[in-house]
């Protein structure tokens, strides 16, 4: 059911594959059984095009309307690999943990297909759509990068990657809000509210696989992520929000620059 969700290619399938791999799951319909390989790569639409971050164009501060769908747009297709993130997550490595790991990642997957939806259909109320900007596949080449370790893909995409958005999501609420765009700002509350739990579902996970390596969790966190982590942790940090998700000081500030 996993990598049926994966492989979909287009927006519309992957979102109802996914939701019903939760649903099955959380009904009893599905075993706690991994013997199917996951994909490298999974399904993409045709748009939007993907290209190298670095060639993304540059978006400017201001609140007009080609800037607020430029930056729900990115967010779209974040909350789209975000799909594929949680349900690889679950299938890659589903047979290292017990049930109620798939219990979280399943949650989380119907989380990212519900907040996709919610931007996509905003996308559309403002005259745009999903796949009319470019986008990068940062997201994914971590996962990928990560796709034989399970602690490693623990560390580096909810703990690092989706506490990101921990940090910049109030900023954005505050900016949709102030320019009067109180149905965006109120999806982003709700995904940032969503996005608390799920960065406290990877370290709750991580933190479960550093003891049973008896290794200190903290210090293990900052092996992996100097080891398979390309970019930089960059301040300012929401730490009110990471320490809900359990994400202490402890484990990223001595790295932080």
């Amino acid at each position: 059911m996993c990598r049926n969700a994966l492989v979909a290619t287009e927006p519309f399938e992957k979102i109802m594959l996914a939701r019903k791999a939760a649903r099955d799951w959380r009904l009893g319909r599905l075993e706690h059984k991994f013997d199917v390989d996951m994909p490298d790569v999974p399904g993409r639409p045709e748009k939007p095009e993907l290209i190298s971050a670095t060639k993304m164009p540059k978006r400017k501060k201001g609140g007009s309307l080609k800037m607020r769908i430029a930056i729900l747009h990115s967010l779209a297709h974040i909350e789209f690999v975000a799909i594929d993130l949680a349900l690889d997550v679950a299938g890659r490595f589903g047979a290292l943990f017990p049930p109620e790991y798939i219990d979280d990642w399943m949650s989380v997957a119907a989380d990212e297909a519900l907040h996709f939806a919610l931007i996509d259909r905003r996308l559309k109320q403002l005259g745009s759509h999903y796949g009319a900007l470019p986008a990068h596949d940062g997201l994914w080449q971590a996962a990928y990068e990560t796709r034989e370790n399970a602690a490693a893909r623990l560390a580096v995409v909810p703990m690092v990657l989706e506490a990101r958005g921990l940090d910049v999501t109030p900023a954005m609420v505050e900016r949709f809000s102030a320019q009067d765009d109180q149905v965006s700002a109120k999806i982003l509350t709700r995904i940032y509210t969503d996005e608390i739990r799920h960065v406290g579902v990877g370290t709750k996970w991580f933190e479960s696989r550093a003891h049973e390596m008896d290794i200190k969790s903290e210090d293990y966190w900052k092996t992996l992520v100097t080891r398979y982590f390309r970019g930089s942790l960059k301040a300012p940090f929401n730490d009110s929000a990471r320490q809900k998700a359990g994400l202490t000081r402890d484990y990223y500030m001595p790295l932080a620059n």
